[in-house]
């Protein structure tokens, strides 16, 4: 038997009952139709980059979205099967010069899961180049297209989000502007690149600059490096009211926000005395990274109950010191 540990990025979570590989989209409609006529509890699983599994496992069925394809409509275009690698799709574009997605590069996972968390870094998101999206309702049991609009796309969310179960991602449709190089409008970016914010770049140099700074974070993942052993970011920056954002000292990054202002959930964390390393015990086989402290990482052999009492420990030290509430950005899982 199968288990999540085997199929999640994080190592943690225990048994599968029954596992689907779906690697072509009618498979991929069948085996959730199927399950949804029987009332077979179903778990919808892509590179397993944004999960945290029980460690008592699920019962029912989880289909793996396997499915392939790209394909160019017109120059800038593509038309993506919702199992194609994200970075794979990332690194075509770049060499077609396609400019839209490069610095989105080296994040795990897979296409179809893009739109649902609005995936986004170094002054980029999916929600600036989606203009629809194929997908299987399955209350209704049709496959319709959803525009980009109709996504509600926000910091990290979507209409996709807010309500996971109802829809399956089938195909992804973006659209690029033709070139080689693009503006890059992120801070930390333009200083490894060695230019002014709202500069250009080429794209190669975008991207590759882009992954030297994840792997420096530990956000490459690496099976010989237990602090890439992790989910990603696992809470998103915070989004206060600009008076609350006052009462921190100005060493406190800060960026603008549509609801106000985002605060680092980084900086709060070790302003919070959580820092990089840090273990609830000297045994504990789950920490925050040593290279970045958004991540939370297995050391090998950890369970998710570890994992999730670190988290709650970081949220609840932050929480007292500052006042302010850090959200979990994986999907966790309940038996």
């Amino acid at each position: 038997m199968t288990t999540f540990a085997e199929h999640t990025t994080l190592r943690v979570g225990g048994p599968i009952d029954e596992w689907v590989d779906a690697t072509i989209t009618s498979d991929l409609i069948d085996a959730v139709q199927d399950a949804d006529r029987s009332a077979t509890p179903l778990l919808l699983l892509g590179g397993g980059s944004n999960v945290v599994a029980p460690d008592t496992g699920l019962r029912g069925r989880v289909v793996h979205i396997a499915t392939k394809g790209i394909d160019a409509v017109e120059p800038g275009v593509l038309r993506i099967a919702a199992g194609e690698v994200w970075d794979d799709v990332v690194n075509e574009c770049v060499e077609r010069g396609w400019a839209g997605i490069e610095a989105l590069a080296g994040i795990p996972g897979l296409s179809g899961a893009t739109p649902i968390q609005n995936v986004g870094a170094y002054g980029q998101d999916v929600s600036q180049v989606l203009t629809s999206l194929r997908v299987l309702e399955r209350a209704s049991g049709q496959i319709i297209v959803m525009t980009a609009d109709q996504c509600s796309f926000g910091y990290r969310s979507s209409a996709l989000k807010t309500d996971l179960h109802a829809r399956v991602v089938l195909e992804v449709t973006l659209r690029l502007r033709p070139s080689t190089t693009n503006v890059v409008t992120y801070a930390e970016l333009a200083r490894v690149l060695g230019i002014q914010v709202g500069e250009s770049a080429p794209l190669v140099a975008i991207r590759d600059a882009v992954l030297d700074l994840r792997r420096s974070k530990g956000m490459v993942l690496d099976k010989h490096d237990h602090d890439t052993w992790s989910a990603g970011s696992f809470f998103t920056n915070p989004i206060v009211d600009a008076a609350t954002a006052a009462r921190f000292p100005s060493e406190c990054p800060r960026y603008p926000a549509i609801d106000g202002v985002k605060l680092s959930a980084a900086w709060l964390i070790e302003a919070a005395g959580i820092s990089r390393g840090f273990r609830i015990s000297r045994d504990a086989r789950a920490a925050v990274s040593n290279k970045h402290s958004l991540a939370l990482v297995n050391l090998g052999g950890a369970t998710s109950d570890e994992v999730m009492d670190l988290a709650r420990t970081v949220q609840n030290n932050v929480r007292t010191m500052h006042g302010v509430g850090l959200d979990i950005e994986p999907v966790v899982l309940t038996a």
